[in-house]
């Protein structure tokens, strides 16, 4: 993956302005390379200090594989709110599928899990994305979902 020209990498004070999302449930740190309209390469460093780990699996700590899945979704909506240029709108992107889901290797404690997602397709609102969860190289997980961007719902 190529870094854009003229982008810089987000550190975690850009990530919290293009998601809604927070602890516990943020899973991106950074975000390495962003081509707007085409791909993204962020990271998550996990730490053992994840709640998740507490019960998945003790003795054996694993990253679920739907958090994986989670935060590839994280990075696409980066993508995607940074491509409409929609960050500090309230917009919110919303998992609509996920398809051909596979988990290839564990992800424990101490990893940098890179995250790389591109857009498939682009249609007015839904979008349709590949990511791909990988540690050192080697794949994690991997897949494909659509999404949409919206307004949050009224209260």
């Amino acid at each position: 993956m190529s870094e854009a020209t003229g982008a810089q990498p987000y550190d975690i004070r850009k990530v919290l302005k293009a998601l809604p999302h927070r602890y516990p449930l943020l899973l991106v740190d950074r975000v390495k390379s962003i081509e707007l309209g085409e791909r993204i390469h962020a990271v998550k460093a996990v730490s053992f200090n994840e709640g998740f780990f507490q019960g998945h699996f003790p003795g054996a700590p694993i990253m679920p594989g739907v958090l994986q899945i989670e935060a590839l979704a994280q990075a696409a909506a980066i993508l995607g709110i940074e491509t409409l240029e929609l960050a500090g709108t309230g917009k919110l992107v919303y998992f609509m599928g996920i398809e051909n889901a596979k988990f290839r290797a564990p992800v424990t404690p101490g990893c940098l899990l890179d995250l790389e997602v591109e857009f498939l397709q682009k249609r007015s609102r839904v979008y349709k994305f590949k990511g791909r969860a990988s540690v050192e190289g080697k794949t994690t997980s991997e897949a494909e979902f659509t999404a949409m961007v919206a307004d949050p719902p009224s209260d």
